[in-house]
């Protein structure tokens, strides 16, 4: 579920592409915001496929041992716990799940290998050993071991970052988001879940969620060379050129956010956009972010240009 600094991260990029590119058509920047979004959702139902297809994966590696012409008695008579789990027979009957695989046309089909490198991984590590020879058949049990392989096999599995980079470039951030997300999809089921059990959705409040990331692209926008001429104003030691592409992004969405959204307390936006500041600008950009927005916004409050709806909006 995408909370709202996930959401400014994601409508800061699609500004950034909107104003590097040479034609400047709103709706079409729009409708690619939207598609980023929704494709971030893809990233998630991959995630949870990936647990269906390593079962897949290991069936298929264990019936070819079992044709193997020197066929061992583990061989023959493997141990199925594994392709047995539970919580994922479980996951493979959810019709939502299904219906999003369905639609959204995502399948491991071609990357068997891959899925197989991750398999081999998994093996080699203690927590899938423990399960496959624990007595404790719970559900609960079942449950831990596909949450370790997550969190310590896929997770932060170099080669999938890498294979989910290839695909979508925004993908190597967007994991980052959706991990969590799949984490707190896999400890949510219960043990009594029914193939009708939800899955997380992309959005808390769809509509409202939708009306902000819409109206912040928008704002941004429409109120550029306002905004640009106040950021000016501000910074006439330095010209606006010089100053980091990024700073002054994150400096036009701040300043859109505080005077266009009634709901939404100042000192909240300014936070906001100052810790974005440390993960996608310069070292030194959260200072000097910070130093010129409390200037702007000191301005507009003397100049009654901040419309909040509320008490202590303003702070």
């Amino acid at each position: 579920m995408l909370n709202r600094r996930y959401i400014r991260i994601i409508v800061m990029r699609a500004l950034y592409s909107f104003f590097q590119s040479d034609t400047k058509d709103l709706a079409k920047g729009e409708r690619n915001l939207f598609n980023a979004i929704d494709k971030i959702y893809d990233l998630y139902i991959y995630q949870l496929a990936l647990l269906l297809e390593l079962r897949h994966v290991a069936s298929v590696i264990t019936e070819d041992a079992k044709s193997k012409h020197l066929a061992t008695k583990e061989n023959l008579n493997p141990n199925l716990k594994f392709i047995e789990n539970k919580f994922i027979q479980q996951l493979s009957e959810n019709i939502h799940l299904k219906r999003e695989i369905n639609n959204r046309r995502i399948n491991w089909n071609n990357d068997f290998e891959l899925v197989k490198k991750i398999f081999k991984n998994i093996k080699a590590s203690d927590h899938y050993w423990k399960y496959m020879f624990v007595a404790d058949d719970s559900y609960k049990t079942h449950q831990k071991l596909i949450l370790d392989i997550f969190t310590e096999n896929i997770a932060d599995f170099d080669l999938m970052n890498h294979y989910y980079e290839e695909k979508d470039l925004n993908w190597g951030d967007d994991i980052y988001i959706v991990n969590p997300m799949v984490v707190k999809t896999i400890e949510s089921f219960k043990e009594d879940s029914t193939v009708e059990f939800n899955l997380i959705p992309m959005y808390k409040d769809k509509e409202e969620d939708e009306l902000f990331v819409k109206e912040l692209f928008e704002q941004t926008i429409l109120k550029n060379e306002e905004i640009e001429k106040l950021i000016g104003d501000k910074t006439k030691n330095w010209e606006v050129e010089r100053i980091a592409m990024m700073d002054v992004l994150l400096m036009k969405m701040a300043i859109s956010e505080v005077t266009h959204f009634s709901s939404i307390p100042v000192k909240v936006s300014l936070n906001e956009y100052i810790e974005i500041s440390k993960i996608y600008s310069t070292p030194k950009s959260k200072v000097f972010i910070n130093g010129i927005l409390d200037k702007l916004v000191a301005d507009l409050k003397s100049e009654n240009k901040l419309n909040k709806m509320g008490r202590g909006l303003m702070e």
